[in-house]
């Protein structure tokens, strides 16, 4: 019997630790985009705080007491809106292109990446399909789980965004596997995943070049192979204990992207292998506690969603994380919690407030 029950702190607190922890780690690395860009730096540290921190904290406390249940009334709709939103970023006026990719809105006053809209709208709107049919009929899941990951992954794959793809698929095949699916259609559907994959791999130059370097960071040092390099000598150089807080000296001319998607290399350098493992425990902790939540929800739909939530946030930052000591390819995604991206911490925090409400509601064992 199902009882309502203060939302999990246990959850809360290892958020919290991640994005107060976080913020400081991004305020180091800031430090490198200080020496760059100069006068960028105090407003990109701005609206990191107000969009992200203090502006996510407040989506988090709303989220918390919206019933998870509200969602399934809506969810059509917010996968909707999230699909027109993310194809905006192929209009002329507002959508705009970094380094050959289509990824952001730029409205004047504010530049967000609406994948993470995305995201969220395909969780929600997947856990309401596989929620409601019958686990003895594969097509009736196959189908719309076809169809939904199909939008979704065209347009991620247009932009291009292929991280961003590879993490909604993880999130899509938990949430299919946690349904209840047959083996034979689980088979399928990583089947049809390895056959994406490999295809978006062959039409896509920088994907090659990305694998070449991941089996030999060496072939192209000044080149495709820079971020692995540079990102491996910061790890290295930070030892069991690093050189301290705000001492890194990678970030300040060797390494791309400081603040976003190498954040962690220059977390390393400074706070050390230990630094790195207490990092990592905590989003373990998260990830068991979410995983832990998933499996007392009162329903399939507040379970899925919670499942998604957690693979969406686990499966980018272990690949942010595993990208720079070169256990995968290089992504280009940014590590969730800590990295640059106001309205991108913004939707993560929004997301976990889903989960805690599902907490609320969850089963007394």
């Amino acid at each position: 019997m199902a009882k309502v029950k203060p939302f999990d702190k246990i959850t809360l607190l290892s958020v919290v630790f991640l994005v107060l922890g976080g913020f400081l780690i991004f305020m180091s690395a800031s430090l490198g985009l200080l020496a760059r860009e100069g006068p960028q730096f105090s407003q990109t540290a701005s609206s990191q705080f107000l969009i992200g921190v203090v502006g996510g904290f407040i989506a988090l406390f709303i989220a918390s007491y919206i019933p998870y249940r509200w969602y399934k009334k809506f969810s059509l709709y917010i996968f909707a809106l999230s699909v027109l939103v993310t194809l905006m970023v192929f209009l002329p006026v507002i959508g705009l292109e970094l380094n050959g990719a289509k990824r952001w809105l730029d409205l004047g006053f504010i530049t967000f990446q609406p994948a993470e809209l995305l995201k969220i709208g395909y969780v929600l709107y997947l856990a309401v399909w596989l929620s409601a049919r019958d686990t003895k009929k594969s097509l009736a899941k196959i189908i719309p789980f076809g169809i939904i990951s199909g939008i979704t992954a065209g347009i991620l794959l247009l932009q291009p965004d292929t991280g961003t793809f590879a993490v909604i698929a993880a999130a899509g095949g938990a949430m299919f596997v946690a349904s209840g699916a047959k083996i034979r259609d689980i088979a399928i559907i990583v089947l049809a995943g390895i056959f994406v994959l490999t295809l978006v791999i062959s039409v896509r130059p920088y994907a090659q070049d990305r694998i070449k370097t991941f089996f030999n960071p060496s072939v192209d040092s000044q080149g495709a192979g820079w971020q692995t390099n540079q990102s491996l000598y910061a790890v290295g150089s930070g030892g069991m204990f690093g050189r301290g807080f705000g001492q890194s000296v990678q970030k300040f001319i060797y390494l791309p992207e400081p603040t976003s998607d190498s954040i962690f290399a220059v977390y390393s350098e400074e706070f050390g292998f230990l630094g790195g493992v207490v990092l990592i425990f905590a989003f373990m902790l998260f990830a068991l506690r979410g995983l832990w939540i998933a499996a007392r929800a009162p329903d399939m739909f507040g379970g899925l969603i919670a499942v998604g939530i957690v693979i969406l946030i686990m499966s980018q930052s272990f690949l942010n994380i595993g990208s720079m000591i070169n256990i995968f390819p290089i992504t280009g995604l940014p590590l969730i919690f800590v990295s640059h991206g106001g309205s991108a911490l913004f939707m993560a925090l929004f997301s976990v407030g889903i989960l805690l409400n599902i907490s609320r509601a969850r089963r007394i064992s």
